[in-house]
């Protein structure tokens, strides 16, 4: 979910696998599938960079919540130079890699 704010002020969250479309007349009104509407303070390209970095952190933090299809208790570690490798993974490797 994203944090958005209503032109009042007041904060909410909003699953933004519900958005259908994102107008700025001049307005930013955010437009979900089921037809609702948000005016929201924030601009079309910020509502845009919030909903990316969603995703972004959805990815990210889907492979370090990867649990063996056995059911151990230990998270399966990714593998090194993929798409799905953490983060954290690829950060550790490159501080030793800079080391050598």
């Amino acid at each position: 979910m994203i944090t958005l704010t209503r032109l009042s002020g007041t904060a909410f969250a909003l699953n933004c696998d519900l958005i259908e479309r994102v107008d700025a007349t001049p307005d930013t009104v955010v437009t979900l599938v089921d037809g609702k509407k948000y005016v929201v303070a924030e601009s079309l390209a910020e509502v845009l960079r919030l909903v990316r970095l969603y995703r972004g952190e959805v990815l990210a933090l889907s492979t370090s919540l990867e649990v063996d299809p056995w059911g151990h208790d230990e998270p399966r570690q990714p593998r090194l130079g993929t798409v799905s490798e953490h983060p954290a993974a690829r950060l550790r490797r490159a501080a030793t890699e800079t080391e050598s």
